[in-house]
């Protein structure tokens, strides 16, 4: 595997504690998923993707085995939110999934207890809610 490049997505957060975040649900049917925004007040990060979805939630420890950490570019300090490229969960899916459904993009989440990935041919939406 080659280079692993990721681009930021701007979520309307920035996420000072986000090592200590953790995804707080994600719904299947509505493909939405949810975090919580650690502060006073606490509030919680939506995020919702529109179409047809792949995802695959994981701890962040098996990054570290499929990829090298050191072929990671564009990674920041305090942001949860990329879309990838040159991930093998990207390019292993469905060849017939991946043609109907194009193009597709790679969204990653990642905080310090886990990862979410979402392969999209739409981008999602972010909201701020209360908690």
């Amino acid at each position: 595997m080659g280079l692993l490049r990721y681009h930021p997505i701007e979520s309307g957060m920035k996420w000072e504690k986000s090592p200590l975040t953790d995804l707080r649900s994600f719904d299947w049917v509505s493909g939405t998923a949810e975090w919580d925004i650690l502060g006073e007040p606490p509030r919680i990060l939506t995020v919702q993707f529109h179409g047809e979805i792949i995802v695959r939630m994981l701890d962040e420890f098996p990054l570290s085995t499929e990829t090298n950490p050191e072929d990671w570019e564009g990674l920041e300090k305090n942001r949860f939110a990329y879309w990838v490229e040159g991930d093998a969960f990207h390019e292993n899916q469905s060849s017939i999934w991946l043609q109907v459904h194009t193009p597709t993009t790679h969204y990653r989440f990642l905080t310090g207890n886990g990862c979410l990935d979402v392969i999209a041919s739409n981008p999602p939406t972010f909201a701020i809610n209360p908690a």
